[in-house]
C-alpha cells in the first residue's frame, strides 16, 4: 500500500514545496491580501477568492493549457498591459491614501434597524429659551454586504490581471508537472494544498499585524509602502 502510495506523495509534496517557494515572493495578491487582513474586512472571503483563482489557474497549467497560450501571444500582452494599468491605479490610490490619510468607516450595527444599512442618530440641540430637543435623524450605515463585492473584484482583477500569476502557475507550475507524466495531477494537487496553507497563513498573519498599526501614522507607512511595491511591479510588467 505503502509503496503504491509513495509516487504520488513524491509527487504531491514536490508540488507543494514548488508552489510555496513561489507563492512567498512579496507580490501584489499578497499585498492586498495583507492590507485587507489588518483591516479585518472579508479576509476569510478573500483569501477563498485567492485560493479558488490558484487553484483554476494551476488545474489549467497542470492541463496543458500554457501551450495553448504560447501560440496566442496577444492574448498575454491583453493582460500584462491591462495589469500594469490596474497596479498603476491601485499604486495611486495608496500613495493617496498615505499623503491624505483619512479615518476608517466605523460600522455600526444596530440590531432592530427599520431597513437594511440603515439606522437612526440622536441629537441634541439648545432651543431659543435655553432648552434642550432630542432629535432623532435617520442615517445610512455600511454593511458588510456593501463593501464585500468591490473588495472581491479588486482581488479578482489583481490576481487575474497580473500576468506573474499565470508565470508561475500556468507555465512554470504546468512545465514542471509535465514532468511527472501521469502524477501530474498529483503534483498539482499538491501545488493547491500549498496555497491553501499560505492563504490560511496570511489570515492568521494579518490579525497579529493589527496590533502593530493601531495609530494613524503606521497606517500612512503601510501605505507608502504598498504604494511603492504596486508602482514597482507595474514597472516590472511594462518592461517585461
Amino acid at each position: 500500500m505503502l509503496t503504491t502510495l509513495a509516487p504520488y506523495l513524491t509527487a504531491g509534496l514536490a508540488g507543494l514545496g514548488l508552489c510555496l517557494s513561489l507563492i512567498i515572493a512579496p507580490g501584489a495578491q499578497n499585498i492586498f491580501l495583507l492590507r485587507m487582513g489588518v483591516q479585518r474586512r472579508h479576509v476569510v472571503a478573500l483569501a477563498v477568492t485567492c485560493l479558488v483563482s490558484d487553484a483554476l489557474l494551476i488545474t489549467a497549467g497542470v492541463a496543458g493549457f500554457g501551450v495553448v497560450v504560447e501560440h496566442l501571444p496577444w492574448l498575454f500582452e491583453l493582460v500584462r498591459w491591462g495589469g500594469v494599468a490596474f497596479l498603476t491605479a491601485y499604486a495611486l490610490s495608496a500613495a493617496w491614501r498615505a499623503v491624505r490619510p483619512k479615518p476608517e468607516a466605523i460600522r455600526i450595527e444596530e440590531p432592530a434597524a427599520p431597513m437594511p444599512g440603515a439606522g437612526t442618530v440622536t441629537d441634541k440641540a439648545v432651543d431659543h429659551r435655553g432648552g434642550t430637543a432630542t432629535l432623532t435623524r435617520p442615517v445610512r450605515v455600511a454593511t458588510p454586504t456593501a463593501t464585500l463585492l468591490p473588495a472581491i473584484l479588486s482581488c479578482l482583477a489583481i490576481t487575474w490581471l497580473n500576468p506573474h500569476s499565470y508565470l508561475d502557475t500556468v507555465f512554470l507550475l504546468g512545465s514542471v508537472s509535465a514532468g511527472y507524466g501521469d502524477l501530474r495531477w498529483a503534483f498539482g494537487a499538491g501545488a493547491i494544498v500549498g496555497s491553501a496553507i499560505w492563504f490560511a497563513l496570511m489570515t492568521l498573519a494579518a490579525r497579529f499585524a493589527a496590533r502593530w498599526l493601531s495609530s494613524p501614522r503606521a497606517w500612512r507607512v503601510l501605505d507608502a509602502f504598498i504604494a511603492v511595491a504596486m508602482l514597482a511591479l507595474a514597472c516590472g510588467l511594462a518592461v517585461a
